[in-house]
């Protein structure tokens, strides 16, 4: 029996892995890992494959990255987690300082928890109590985005819109208030992403006029819905978003976990509509895709609201065990400081222009419905027909195709349906770029084969 055989055998007897119809795996083997260096992850026998999905998203500068790595070290020497009720440490106090710093102005306090989920149930109960300590208990709905992605706890899952994740446990969720999405996908013929953006606004400037009173926020993945397929809009939504929420008295909640720390092509990706949310939720790239992490962010004056004597019982009475672990704010530290000393932001311009070059080829594919970008996330997504951009039955699983063939040739390449997509770490070569393009080529001739 091989090495990864071995390892595949033995996970499979008591391993339920995430996101996994696991009979597939019958016939589709599990690909165990062994190490990891810069892209490159490597099984138990020698094979190796570039990581161009960045693990789930969350890997910036590499795997095994000897600056962060150090960090890690450094800091098990120290302390290693300390409650944060009643205490505190250097890491979460010059974590917050340095992530006040490089936000968007105006969000002055941070709030920690373990993952991206909790993060936006952090937001949510924090909206929420802030207009009741407000006076305010009529608002208590939500408005989310058509296709939206926000984290499978409950009500992440409820702010969700995408029905593979969301149907099943419908009957467990609150209900809110979904607006269409400015996905620039659903554009008329000859609309621009700004105009289609625009027209979209307008039944979300109609939700908030006629029901403002009972709307604590409305929570959007800035430019990017990712997990609905990296559907891609204009940042005048934004801009507009953060108007109207302004003038009717609601919370604007940023959901960049995703999307934050340089994937957008800046820092933030609200720097684009030149706004600041009310919240800031942030996770994933955090920490370089190290360890779980996540914080809010949000403004003194939010801040105040919970500010009184304990008696008032206005306290936001929120917490998780590992809320603030010092070793995930010096990993966190640390990645602020690559981005710092290494003009890393500069340098993904000059990648991100290498990811569309490699596939500009492939914008006049009859099945490829359309090619989209911003800044290190490039999208392609794969169509029956193209004139009318009719998708393939998803029961077809034209992408798994796309996988498997990028097994053989050195690359997780890890599609969302029919959507291929290139998300890797910062610290890929333009060479490698081209590889996966000329890989995913491949995988699109084999896949939209009959």
């Amino acid at each position: 029996m091989s090495l990864n055989q071995h390892i595949i055998e033995r996970d499979l007897k008591h391993v339920w892995h995430p996101c996994t119809q696991m009979k597939d795996h019958e016939t589709l083997p599990l690909v165990p890992i062994k190490r990891g260096q810069g892209v490159w992850l490597e099984d138990f026998e020698g094979n190796r494959y570039i990581d161009a999905v960045s693990s789930w998203w969350v890997n910036l500068f590499g795997h095994a990255n000897p600056r962060i790595n150090s960090a890690i070290r450094n800091q098990i020497e120290q302390l290693e987690h300390v409650i944060l009720a009643g205490f505190t440490h250097e890491p979460v106090i010059e974590l917050s300082e340095r992530l006040v710093e490089i936000a968007p102005a105006g969000l002055e306090r941070c709030f920690y928890a373990d993952n991206g989920s909790s993060a936006i149930e952090v937001a949510l109960k924090m909206s929420y109590h802030y207009w009741r300590n407000s006076g305010r208990p009529r608002k208590k709905n939500f408005v989310n985005l058509s296709n939206s992605y926000h984290g499978e706890t409950l009500g992440a899952l409820a702010l969700g819109d995408v029905s593979l994740y969301k149907d099943t446990y419908q009957p467990l969720l609150m209900e809110v208030i979904t607006a269409p999405s400015p996905d620039a996908f659903t554009r008329e013929p000859g609309e621009s992403w700004e105009e289609v953006a625009l027209r979209r606004f307008e039944e979300m400037e109609r939700i908030l006029a006629e029901q403002h009173e009972e709307i604590c926020a409305v929570v959007v993945e800035p430019l990017v819905q990712c997990a609905g397929g990296m559907r891609m809009y204009d940042p005048i939504y934004l801009s507009r978003l953060r108007d109207a929420c302004n003038r009717y008295g609601v919370h604007l909640i940023a959901d960049e976990i995703a999307v934050g720390f340089g994937r957008t092509g800046t820092l933030f990706a609200c720097e684009q509509a030149g706004i600041s949310p009310d919240f800031l939720c942030l996770s994933k790239g955090l920490t370089a895709g190290y360890l779980p992490l996540s914080a809010v962010l949000t403004t003194d004056h939010i801040y105040q609201a919970f500010y009184d004597d304990y008696e008032t019982l206005r306290a936001f009475l929120h917490s998780h065990s590992y809320t603030g672990n010092p070793i995930g704010c010096a990993v966190a530290l640390e990645t602020l400081n690559i981005f710092r000393d290494e003009n890393v932001i500069a340098h993904n311009r000059e990648l991100a222009q290498c990811m569309a070059d490699s596939v500009a080829h492939l914008a006049d594919h009859p099945h490829v419905g359309e090619i989209r970008q911003h800044g290190m996330i490039l999208a392609i997504e794969l169509v029956k027909d193209k004139a009318n951009r009719t998708p393939f039955p998803w029961q077809e699983r034209r992408g798994l195709r796309v996988y498997q063939h990028a097994l053989t040739r050195e690359s997780l390449l890890r599609p969302l349906g029919n959507v291929l997509y290139f998300m890797p770490p910062y610290v890929i070569t333009p060479e490698q770029i081209r590889h996966l393009a000329q890989v995913a080529s491949e995988g699109i001739e084999l896949a939209v084969k009959d």
